[in-house]
């Protein structure tokens, strides 16, 4: 597949219509059923699992099973508290970040629909009277508040403790080539693994082997759709796509995180639980088809569901192939559209290189 550019326009409207709902960690449901139908024209069939993960196969009856993955939730906040004059005090629903969250934007989603509130902050005039200095904003100190007077005007809302809240930015498109969103980690991941199967289906590609486009929940609170979906399809290969760090921007170590780049193509891991020689698969197919690669070596763990898949059933073959973003677990994630497209074509590429008899032996 030489093709120069692979997404076309329907692509970018359901990235756009994929990135703009909101699927917070236990709560993918929407985001899931926009996922599934935009796939389905391009697989068998479908399995989904008690908590949320979907699986669309192709070639379910095969007795080889790959696995193409992604995961399809959001970081977010739960409601945790309500003081009697109606602010909201929250916890983490996965990896957010505190320090962006002053003067933000919300939304509250409740069994009413969405209310609409702000992570209020004090002026800077007024934090650093008595001499402390300023004041960075806390988990403890950030508050939403919803124009209420009262706990009770609160509830009467439908607001209540566990209500889950995710900002609202949306995605655009910055200098032609940038997407920009809340979300990409790693709903891009599963609008990527889509977009395999769609050229699979467009190309006439027959496989030897049962693909299994995996879009799994609870990541961002310990890789646990991938836990339990793994046990059920237990696959021969695993291929997880997610995201990692440019670390060109201001403000980053490179001798700690290693220096990548977005826009210089997709980014293959060396980790324990990454499987040498599938690895090498991935690199050959890369040099093979001239598309651009970095590298990045993970200590111990990769932190994404590669680690849930690589370790389950007695050991599964498994690699990661990383999206380079910028400013993650902000509402502003960056990614370079070429990279997009050159992980789509490193995946199909690496699909078209596996036997159905590829044992993937750590001798071989």
């Amino acid at each position: 597949m030489n093709t120069k550019t692979i997404l076309n326009d329907k692509s970018i409207a359901f990235l756009e219509q994929y990135l703009n709902n909101a699927s917070p960690t236990g709560f993918e449901s929407e985001g899931q059923k926009l996922w599934m139908d935009y796939l389905n024209p391009y697989i068998d069939t479908f399995i989904t699992d008690t908590y949320g993960t979907c699986v669309g196969v192709i070639n379910p009856d095969a007795p080889y099973k790959v696995v193409i993955e992604g995961h399809a939730d959001e970081i977010s906040w739960y409601v945790n508290y309500i003081t009697e004059d109606g602010m909201i005090y929250v916890i983490r629903n996965g990896g957010s970040d505190q320090m962006i969250a002053p003067s933000k934007r919300v939304n509250i989603h409740t069994k009413n629909g969405i209310v609409k509130g702000v992570f209020g902050w004090p002026a800077i005039h007024t934090r650093n009277r008595g001499g402390e200095g300023d004041k960075a904003p806390k988990i403890e100190t950030n508050f939403i508040d919803l124009g209420c007077e009262s706990r009770e005007e609160v509830e009467k809302l439908g607001v209540h403790v566990g209500c889950v809240i995710t900002y609202p930015d949306t995605f655009e498109i910055l200098n032609d080539n940038k997407f920009v969103c809340r979300a990409l980690d790693n709903r891009v991941g599963g609008f990527m693994i889509a977009e395999v199967a769609r050229l699979l289906k467009e190309n006439n590609i027959t496989l030897p082997f049962g693909l299994y486009i995996t879009n799994s929940v609870q990541e961002e609170v310990g890789l646990r759709g991938a836990e339990m979906i793994t046990q059920t399809i237990k696959p021969n290969v695993a291929i997880v796509t997610d995201v990692c760090h440019d670390s060109t921007t201001p403000m980053i170590d490179k001798k700690i995180e290693g220096e990548l780049k977005i826009g210089k193509g997709p980014v293959i891991t060396y980790a324990p639980a990454v499987q040498n020689n599938l690895r090498e698969l991935i690199i050959d197919t890369a040099e093979a088809n001239n598309i651009p690669f970095q590298r990045l070596a993970s200590s111990r763990v990769t932190g994404t569901d590669t680690d849930a898949f690589a370790y389950s059933n007695g050991g599964v073959a498994s690699a990661l192939i990383s999206l380079p973003l910028r400013y993650m677990h902000t509402t502003v994630e960056m990614v370079h559209r070429d990279d997009v497209e050159n992980v789509i074509k490193l995946i199909y590429n690496t699909l078209l290189k596996i036997e159905n008899n590829d044992t993937f032996s750590y001798f071989k």
